[in-house]
C-alpha cells in the first residue's frame, strides 16, 4: 500500500483539544463581552425580541385555561353583586318615594303654621363638598381628615353629613385639612329629636360597642321608646341645623336594677364607610343678631332726671 493512503491522524483516545481551564477562560469572556455589549450597545435586543415573538403564541396558548376559569370566576360574583345592589337600590328608592310623598305634606303644614305663628323660615347653610382621605391614627378615638381647611373656609364645629345623615363634626381645623369627630366618638354628643313622639335627648358615642354604635343616656326606665324610632337633629345646640337624620333606635332595655333605661341606637350615616361628605357652616354663625333699640321715652326721661345720659 502506498504510504500516501495511510491516515497519519492519531487515533480518538489520543486526541486532545483545549483543556478545560482554557474553555471556561473562553466563554467567561465571550459571556461578559456579551453582557456589556447588551448593557451599554443592546447588541440583544433583537434577539430577545425574536425569541419572544416566537414563544408569544406557546405563552397565549398555555395562559387561556387560566384566564378563563378566572374570568369565569369574577362573572359569577359580579353577577351575585349586581343583584344584591340591584335589590338594594329598589329597597333604598320605595323608602325615598315614601318620604317625598310625606314630605310635601309636611312643607305645606310647616309653612302654614310658620305663617301663622309669624316665624321666619328657616336659614339654608352653606354648604362645601369635601372628600375623606384617611382615618385619625389615634386607635381609642373615631376620627377622620378631610381634604378642606381653613383655606376653604371651614370653620371649628361644623357638622359634617353624608347622603344618609349626620356624620360627624369638625373639631380641628389646618390650612389644608381638618379633623372630623364622627358621632361614635365617645366624647361626642348630638342633641337628638324622636319623630315619632318628639321626644329630646342626648346621643353619646358607645364606649363599650366597637361597631360604632350610639347610646341615649339619662333617660327614665318608662319612656316611650320603640325598637326603629328614627332619631333626628333636634336644633337646640346651635350646631346642627333641626331635622338631619343622626340613628335608628335598635333596642331598649328596660333594667329592673336601674331608674334609667339602656337605649341602643345605629347610625344612619355611613360612619365606617363613607368617601364623599358636606361640610355646613354652623348654625350659630346663621343666626342673625337683634339690631340695638332705641331707649323709649320714659327711659329717657328718667336719664334727663337723674342728669345721666340716655
Amino acid at each position: 500500500m502506498p504510504l500516501g493512503t495511510l491516515d497519519r491522524s492519531p487515533p480518538p483516545f489520543f486526541r486532545q483539544g483545549p483543556s478545560a481551564l482554557s474553555k471556561l477562560v473562553l466563554f467567561g469572556v465571550l459571556a461578559v463581552l456579551l453582557m456589556v455589549a447588551d448593557n451599554r450597545f443592546g447588541m440583544i435586543k433583537p434577539v430577545r425580541a425574536a425569541i419572544a415573538t416566537v414563544l408569544y403564541p406557546l405563552q397565549w396558548t398555555m395562559l387561556q385555561p387560566v384566564i378563563w376559569s378566572r374570568d369565569g370566576s369574577k362573572y359569577f360574583e359580579s353577577l351575585n353583586s349586581s343583584q344584591t345592589s340591584e335589590a338594594a337600590a329598589q329597597y333604598r328608592l320605595g323608602l325615598q318615594s315614601q318620604r317625598a310623598q310625606q314630605v310635601e305634606q309636611l312643607n305645606q303644614e310647616n309653612a302654614q303654621l310658620r305663617g301663622l305663628l309669624g316665624l321666619r323660615e328657616r336659614v339654608n347653610a352653606p354648604a362645601l363638598a369635601a372628600q375623606i382621605l384617611y382615618d385619625a391614627a389615634d386607635p381609642f378615638t373615631r376620627k377622620v381628615i378631610i381634604d378642606k381647611g381653613a383655606l376653604a373656609a371651614v370653620q371649628p364645629g361644623s357638622p359634617v353629613l353624608d347622603e344618609l345623615g349626620v356624620l360627624g363634626q369638625v373639631t380641628r381645623v389646618y390650612p389644608l385639612v381638618s379633623e372630623v369627630t364622627l358621632i361614635t366618638d365617645r366624647n361626642q354628643a348630638v342633641p337628638v329629636l324622636n319623630a315619632r313622639t318628639g321626644l329630646r335627648a342626648l346621643a353619646f358615642g358607645d364606649a363599650a360597642s366597637r361597631s360604632g354604635a350610639l347610646e341615649l343616656r339619662f333617660l327614665d326606665a318608662n319612656v316611650d321608646l320603640q325598637a326603629g324610632d328614627l332619631l333626628t337633629t333636634s336644633g337646640v345646640d346651635g350646631v346642627y341645623p333641626p331635622g338631619l337624620q343622626v340613628a335608628r333606635i335598635s333596642s331598649v332595655e328596660h333594667g329592673a336594677d336601674s331608674a334609667f333605661a339602656r337605649v341602643r341606637c345605629e347610625p344612619v350615616a355611613a360612619v365606617n364607610s363613607g368617601l364623599h361628605v358636606l361640610v355646613l357652616q354652623p348654625l350659630a354663625g346663621l343666626v342673625p343678631t337683634l339690631p340695638p333699640t332705641a331707649p323709649d321715652k320714659a327711659t329717657s326721661a328718667t336719664n334727663a332726671t337723674n342728669g345721666s345720659k340716655p
